[in-house]
């Protein structure tokens, strides 16, 4: 693992991926937990690579904690990008107290959307864009609303699940506006698990746990020369549409 204390990072997106690997004379399903660093600079930094629980609180708090071993300053970290992984939220705001949570507005649509009838899922993805894609806060707030009068009656469930999610999904309005298509999703960490899928897919499956660090540690540095030409903000295009095919 590489040491953290000569970096100031100020955002993290956190996620995990499942890899084919082969254990002892059986092929199982093995989660990659990936933490990705935002530099003071806006540069993205891998900061860790690491099999475990993705479901795991405890998993990520262990995560979260080797992080600050090797030198990471919890009082830079400003906010953490994540999906609603279970416990995941609440570990990270005890680690980081000093940051916020911004719940991944893709992850949301996904779990909304397949509450909706499919008559209705391409008006609803729309009310959805509304929201997460006005101009302010208090623009959005209000989209949501409008949302909540729609179809609460029609899609009880769906308001719910976006009513539990709200206010995670819009705390990218606090931070700079050139960087708020980079802080809805986390798309960053989604392009580096197709990354990832794209380079080990010829393998089918990856022959255990050391073979598969190897290779993603490579990939991981292909990566991030990439990306020190294209700083956060400047090259991650919205991605909710396409979950509107997909739904």
């Amino acid at each position: 693992m590489r040491p953290l204390g000569g970096l100031t990072i100020k955002y993290m997106y956190i996620d995990g991926v499942n890899f084919a690997m082969r254990i002892d004379k059986s092929v199982e399903k093995v989660p990659i937990l990936v933490v990705i660093g935002v530099t003071d600079t806006n540069h993205k930094v891998f900061l860790t690579l690491q099999q475990g629980d993705k479901e795991s609180a405890s998993t990520w708090r262990e995560i979260f904690k080797d992080m600050k071993s090797r030198g990471l300053r919890k009082e830079t970290i400003q906010l953490g990008i994540m999906d609603g992984l279970t416990g995941l939220e609440k570990v990270f705001k005890e680690e980081f107290p000093n940051a916020k949570v911004q719940r991944c507005q893709v992850h949301v649509s996904r779990n909304v959307l397949s509450k909706v009838t499919h008559s209705k899922k391409l008006e609803v993805m729309d009310k959805l864009r509304d929201i997460f894609y006005a101009s302010s806060k208090s623009k959005a707030k209000e989209h949501f609303e409008k949302f909540v009068e729609a179809y609460e009656e029609v899609f009880p469930s769906a308001v719910k699940s976006l009513k539990d999610s709200i206010e995670s999904c819009l705390t990218f309005y606090a931070f700079p506006k050139e960087e708020w298509i980079s802080l809805r999703t986390t798309n960053v960490i989604e392009r580096v698990h197709k990354e990832f899928k794209r380079r080990t897919k010829p393998m089918e499956i990856l022959a255990g746990e050391e073979s598969t660090y190897r290779i993603l540690c490579f990939i991981a540095l292909k990566l991030e020369l990439n990306w020190r030409k294209a700083p956060l903000g400047k090259n991650n295009l919205p991605i909710l549409d396409k979950f509107t095919k997909n739904s």
